[in-house]
């Protein structure tokens, strides 16, 4: 079920990124992401309240936490920084390179989390990093 779910994310993704890029041609980026992220805060409680999962919230603990603080603050960082460069340029370029954050994923997984890779992996991220960056540079 992970690559169904995976695979809905991704088109998801393609789907709010071509929105946010018909959104920001006339707002600020800073400003447009505001709007989504209040958006993001709403729904995404609504699904843990809906679930029955709130109670949950007191038995987090304390490492866990820093962790989802961390994360969701470098996730605002990316964000803001995703919309700037749609602002900035063209969403079938700029996308593409975001995607990068596969091949520094797998870095930081092996590094941070012990995860291990075999060749495959190593080919598949390279060839989709290069496919991004050759995506990205790509004349008009």
């Amino acid at each position: 079920m992970w690559i169904v779910f995976s695979l809905l994310a991704a088109l998801a993704s393609a789907v709010v990124v071509t929105l946010s890029k018909a959104g920001i041609k006339h707002v600020d980026s800073s400003l447009a992401f505001a709007i989504q992220s209040v958006c993001i805060l709403l729904v995404s409680w609504g699904v843990v309240i809906g679930q029955g999962n709130l109670p949950d919230v007191s038995r987090i603990e304390r490492r866990v936490w820093i962790y989802l603080i961390a994360a969701g603050i470098i996730t605002c960082v990316s964000s803001l920084l995703t919309f700037r460069a749609l602002k900035l340029g063209d969403a079938s370029r700029t996308s593409p390179l975001d995607k990068i954050s596969l091949l520094f994923t797998i870095i930081l997984a092996v590094i941070f989390l012990k995860e291990k890779i075999n060749w495959q992996i190593i080919t598949g991220a390279l060839l989709m990093a290069g496919g991004a960056v050759l995506i990205a540079l790509s004349k008009e």
